[in-house]
């Protein structure tokens, strides 16, 4: 066992809010367990600079050699895009793994996690995970959705992956009060699909919108996560059809070789990768980077509403940058009044 460090916030990230700049949180579950190698790396990459494009400091979460970061290096993105020994870590996982000073790629539950402890306030992924099929006899459920409940954050998804039980995963969120916003749709985003069969409660129609209700949820008292499913475009989509044979085979392939738990979600992005000859990983990077820019869009109106012009004091968030000339140790910054930053109010 190793000694537990604390967070440490990558230097840009760390100065981007301490000017009150828009930073945007990127999951790295997806690199190390949901992309194919050796396109894991790159793809990585190309969504930190989508973050970028879109106006916002991009900061991929994971845990490297037991300590939680908040912004990769180039090396340590390198690191969990190889994949191997890179635990698929949840937030129940994230005290074992930083003690045994391994390895841990983040999933969208541990990202938010994370970032709203670093105190930023939007999250960008692919799918969100949720109520798995044949969840009545085997009641697996996705982290995510218990994270959402209790975590202040946005987080800007193509809806909840496809292969899962969307109808039961809606209900779940809106029993645990998750506010769930369409974009620029009034049907709710099918990951692959444009439309996954549902529609959504609230339709919005541009990130300074979004931005205005992430307000008022903080006027209100609410402490839940607002997700905004960011649906593809008809001629991006899959194509309906071969996604459902895809579907239908990829669930008995799985039953067959008796996959479970987190496994079952890799086994079955992976049988869709292999069975659509890559045109399933070319959908999943195309609504990934889509979500990833709109993300920071809505970083960006995010700091506009909350920040009109005039710095904020906050103290009780702690903010941490790298030691200059090292790239492993951090050091606490206390050198004069932190500038106007979103800060979510709760993390339980």
């Amino acid at each position: 066992m190793s000694e537990v460090q604390e967070i440490r916030v990558h230097a840009e990230v760390a100065e981007a809010l301490a000017e009150g700049r828009p930073v945007v949180a990127l999951e790295s579950a997806i690199i190390a367990h949901g992309l194919p190698r050796p396109e894991s790396l790159p793809i990585a990459r190309e969504l930190e600079e989508a973050v970028r494009a879109g106006g916002a400091v991009p900061a991929t979460i994971a845990v490297v050699d037991g300590v939680p970061h908040v912004g990769l290096g180039d090396g340590a993105l390198e690191q969990i895009a190889a994949g191997d020994g890179v635990h698929k870590a949840s937030v129940r996982d994230l005290a074992v793994v930083c003690a045994r000073g391994a390895t841990g790629a983040t999933t969208v539950a541990a990202t938010a996690h994370l970032a709203a402890l670093a105190g930023i306030g939007v999250v960008a992924t692919g799918g969100l995970g949720g109520v798995h099929r044949g969840a009545r006899e085997t009641w697996d459920e996705s982290a995510d959705l218990a994270c959402l409940a209790r975590t202040q954050i946005v987080v800007v998804c193509a809806g909840v992956k496809s292969i899962l039980d969307v109808g039961a995963t809606l209900e779940r969120l809106e029993t645990a009060s998750v506010t769930l916003l369409g974009y620029r749709s009034d049907r709710f985003a099918g990951f692959y699909l444009s439309d996954s069969g549902f529609p959504v409660p609230w339709r919005v129609e541009s990130a300074q919108e979004i931005a205005r209700i992430m307000r008022a949820r903080t006027h209100v008292g609410h402490h839940g996560a607002i997700v905004v499913a960011n649906p593809l475009s008809a001629d991006e989509q899959l194509d309906p059809e071969q996604h459902d044979r895809v579907l239908a085979r990829a669930l008995e392939a799985a039953e067959a070789a008796k996959v479970v738990g987190k496994d079952i979600t890799p086994f079955l992005l992976e049988f869709f990768h292999r069975e659509t000859g890559g045109t399933s990983l070319q959908v999943n990077v195309r609504l990934v980077r889509r979500n990833a820019h709109l993300a920071a869009q809505v970083a960006a109106a995010a700091m506009s509403t909350f920040c009109p012009g005039r710095p904020r004091r906050n103290d009780s968030q702690r903010r941490w940058v790298d030691r200059p000339g090292t790239e492993n140790d951090a050091i606490p910054r206390d050198d004069g009044p932190p500038r106007c930053r979103y800060v979510p109010q709760n993390v339980r």
